[in-house]
């Protein structure tokens, strides 16, 4: 059931994004923010806009079209702001329209004996949805940029592994993967536990909780969990970037070089983040748990060995799989949402800046 909703949902947000522009889908390398886009056109009758092109085409765009059908880098791509933005952009708009089944999934999530949804009201699943979304822009724009950056510098230097290239690749786009998900800690993390707390009822509102947290325990108490956060980070990261790679390249050598459409982009997404979520989830929750400890009174866990062991003793092994429902109904659609505006973005910015050359030459 709870994959259906992840599917149903996600054919929802499909359609919220196809239906703005009938015409034009700027395509391009998502991720990397490496090649300039192509426009193409569906038909009136509803054909498929990724065969049928435009009728005039320009030669910088057959230029192009040849460079990625070849394998070659094209000159044109995003400077680094351009690509923090992208990211940025399309991580807060993933994570303000997910909020809602984030918070039920913290909810789903706490120890015995904090308050639930029946008692915190329903007001809860929105509760500093706007305000913890803005680290979504840094969080995004780390993780995106230095993934493209880190992904394109990687891969150049194994191009010329032969036989053995697309394993190599698959190396290169981890490493970068596990580059990007290092960095963006330093953000993501502060988030999380002001964002939970919020959530739990232990802070009325982010001005609160920031100015609370902040008095009370200073700079580390934005980083609590910090530790079950990296572990859980680094291999849903790893797992959902390269996933998503992978599948975006393999589709492309199946078109001929063809960029990804909007309802690839969105299918991959969720896929991609499925199974890191699965992986996932018995970190993910240790790490609530040591972020909420102030919402029930029980006695706080020492450390998050000792969270596991009062978790296993007292809960059995089930407690590890606590909200995983409303979780990936959060985490599928919420990278799908991310890699579509990304991609979306990139595909703007780098017409942009095509225009922009053209106009200089």
């Amino acid at each position: 059931m709870a994959l259906k909703g992840v599917l149903l949902l996600a054919a929802a947000i499909l359609l919220d994004f196809t239906s703005c522009d009938a015409g034009a889908v700027a395509a391009t390398e998502q991720l990397g923010g490496l090649s300039r886009p192509r426009r193409w056109r569906g038909a009136v009758g509803g054909g498929d806009p990724r065969r049928e092109r435009p009728q005039a085409v320009s030669q910088s765009a057959a230029v192009v079209a040849a460079r990625l059908k070849g394998g070659e880098r094209s000159e044109v791509g995003l400077t680094i702001p351009q690509a923090m933005l992208a990211g940025g952009v399309g991580r807060m708009v993933g994570q303000t329209v997910m909020y809602p089944a984030d918070a039920l999934r913290t909810l789903s999530q706490t120890r015995a004996g904090a308050k639930g949804l029946s008692e915190l009201g329903s007001k809860v699943l929105i509760r500093g949805a706007v305000t913890t979304s803005l680290f979504a822009i840094p969080l995004g724009a780390i993780q995106f940029s230095i993934f493209g950056r880190a992904k394109k510098a990687l891969r150049e230097r194994v191009d010329q592994g032969g036989d053995h290239v697309n394993a190599w690749n698959g190396l290169a786009d981890l490493g970068a993967s596990a580059m990007c998900s290092v960095a963006s800690l330093s953000v993501g993390v502060p988030q999380e536990v002001i964002k939970q707390r919020l959530v739990t009822g232990i802070y009325p509102s982010f001005r609160v909780g920031v100015a609370t947290l902040w008095r009370t325990e200073g700079i580390r108490g934005f980083y609590t969990g910090f530790v079950p956060t990296a572990a859980r980070n680094m291999p849903f990261v790893c797992m959902t970037f390269t996933a998503f790679s992978t599948l975006q390249s393999r589709a492309q050598e199946r078109s001929g070089g063809l960029p990804l459409s909007n309802s690839e982009n969105l299918l991959y997404g969720v896929s991609s983040a499925l199974v890191a979520c699965v992986f996932t989830h018995p970190i993910d929750v240790v790490k609530t748990r040591m972020m909420t400890q102030s919402a029930t009174k029980l006695i706080p866990y020492a450390n998050p060995a000792d969270c596991v062991r009062s978790m296993l003793t007292l809960e059995g092994p089930k407690a590890f799989f606590s909200g995983i429902r409303p979780r990936v109904i959060y985490m599928g659609p919420l990278w799908a949402i991310q890699f579509l505006v990304n991609g979306r973005l990139t595909a703007e910015l780098l017409d942009h800046n095509s225009r922009q050359r053209q106009q200089g030459l």
